[in-house]
């Protein structure tokens, strides 16, 4: 009996099953003849420099990595030697966006920019605030929450107050600007509206009426370009956070009810501080949700492969969950570039281990209900169709299993080795697992020294009689 393990169940007190989804495992949709899919250990996290302070956002630009790293704007090279280029002050994620011969950063409710050569703050008294930027036009366009400010086209440390613009269909705040196919597209708390320039006397750009959407925002940095639409978390007047893709005038909801669930485990402004990210790569297109105590990630091909929603998790904890350190992602130097969320370290993800800057990280699935029409049966044997062998010379790591009847209790867990190095035979069996009288599942524990990718639950079950 074949039970898939690309997502479980549990219940919680509240009469309600839950979706478990992997925490450190990929869901890969791909056929394989085994199943449809597989569990693979996500990337490992890997330290090659040492930074002025945590990263606070990153960008590529002319081919070289660029950080602020605590209040130091800073290049990263290829082995991860760090240059200080100078100071921009404030706290929290930054903004980069670039033109044709200038770096922006926003940071600390300032506008700097970086030309190669020298780091200027624009000074101009009539710029205001900047919580937040993009550029567009020849335009740098930023918001201090309630307008939408652009400076000169022949001077961009300049700005004339008679060309502020303003997005007024709703009054809730301007939480962020984005640039989507050259159309500025002005983030609210509970509304998103579109701006197209036109080249007008004074503010040059109109907004596009048709193509306001009716749900917004919550935090600056919780948007982001993603599939060439506008993914965010947030939602509408009296509505609870969800995450959303944002196009075409429509709001397309991406989180399930399990998501939202987690989501509503935290406060609006635990929720604002919350920043999403992209990550394309090898048939993947990865959304990270970046929150407190970990980062859930959809992956939009794998779900339109499965044609259901695909959710992880990825956390650095042992036991329980933590904040994910990875973060700023940077494709540079052709890999993912990334600092911590804990230290001032700079470095890469490396998909051939699974450990987090040298520590040990846990991971962990469940299954699906397992239900026999009420008859119950008796477990004589389960096995984890693995790829296995490729753990560090030398291990020799275990992994467990538990089961649960009512999907809250757990039994002691079951340990078994996965085998050493080089030991791709090895089968990974439980046997004499018990019984069930009703329904049960399974759930499924490891830690990253246990690298094996999973395609398959096997149970070999012999029914109760009725």
């Amino acid at each position: 009996m074949q039970i898939p393990v690309l997502n479980g169940i549990y219940t919680d007190g509240v009469a309600d099953f839950r979706t478990s989804y992997p925490v450190n495992m990929v869901p890969v949709p791909k056929e394989q003849g085994i199943s449809k899919g597989y569990l693979r250990p996500a990337d490992g996290l890997v330290a090659n420099g040492t930074g002025p302070g945590v990263s606070r956002g990153g960008i590529n630009w002319s081919g070289i990595c660029y950080r602020v790293m605590g209040t130091k704007l800073v290049t990263v090279a290829e082995n991860g030697t760090i240059t200080e280029l100078g100071d921009v002050g404030g706290s929290g994620q930054v903004t980069f966006d670039y033109s044709f011969d200038r770096l922006g950063i926003a940071s600390g409710g300032n506008l700097f920019y970086w030309d190669g050569s020298t780091l200027t703050r624009v000074a101009d008294a009539n710029l205001g605030t900047v919580l937040d930027f993009c550029w567009v036009d020849g335009y740098f366009l930023t918001t201090d929450g309630t307008s939408l400010v652009v400076t000169e086209l022949n001077n961009p440390t300049s700005v004339n107050p008679l060309k502020y613009g303003s997005s007024e269909v709703d009054p809730d705040p301007i939480k962020a600007v984005l640039k989507v196919r050259n159309e500025v597209y002005a983030l609210n708390r509970h509304t998103i509206e579109v701006f197209d320039n036109v080249g007008g006397e004074f503010f040059p750009f109109a907004r596009i009426e048709s193509a306001q959407i009716q749900k917004g925002v919550i935090g600056t940095h919780a948007a982001c370009i993603f599939m060439d639409a506008v993914a965010f978390l947030g939602g509408g007047r009296n509505e609870s956070p969800g995450v959303y893709l944002g196009s075409n005038a429509n709001a397309i909801k991406i989180s399930t009810r399990e998501i939202d669930t987690i989501l509503s485990g935290y406060t609006e402004a635990q929720l604002a501080l919350s920043v999403l990210e992209t990550r394309n790569d090898k048939a993947h297109q990865h959304l990270w949700v970046r929150l407190p105590d970990r980062t859930l990630v959809y992956d939009a091909a794998a779900s339109q492969a499965l044609e259901e929603p695909v959710w992880f998790h990825l956390t650095s904890a042992i036991n329980g969950f933590s904040a994910y350190r990875a973060k700023d992602l940077v494709w540079c130097y052709d890999r993912w570039l990334i600092g911590d969320a804990e230290t001032s370290n700079v470095g890469y993800l490396d998909d051939s281990i699974a450990s987090h800057f040298g520590e040990t990280v846990r991971w962990e699935f469940g299954s699906l209900i397992i239900y026999n029409e009420g008859r119950g049966a008796i477990f004589h044997e389960l096995e984890l169709v693995c790829l296995t062998g490729r753990v560090e010379f030398g291990k020799d790591p275990q992994i467990s299993t538990s089961y649960s009847v009512d999907g809250e209790t757990w039994s002691q867990d079951k340990f078994v080795k996965v085998g050493k190095q080089g030991d791709r035979l090895k089968r990974i069996v439980w046997l004499q697992q018990g019984h069930m009288r009703n329904w049960r599942m399974q759930r499924f524990r490891g830690d990253s020294r246990a690298f094996i990718s999973v395609a398959r639950l096997e149970a070999h079950l012999e029914a109760l009689a009725v």
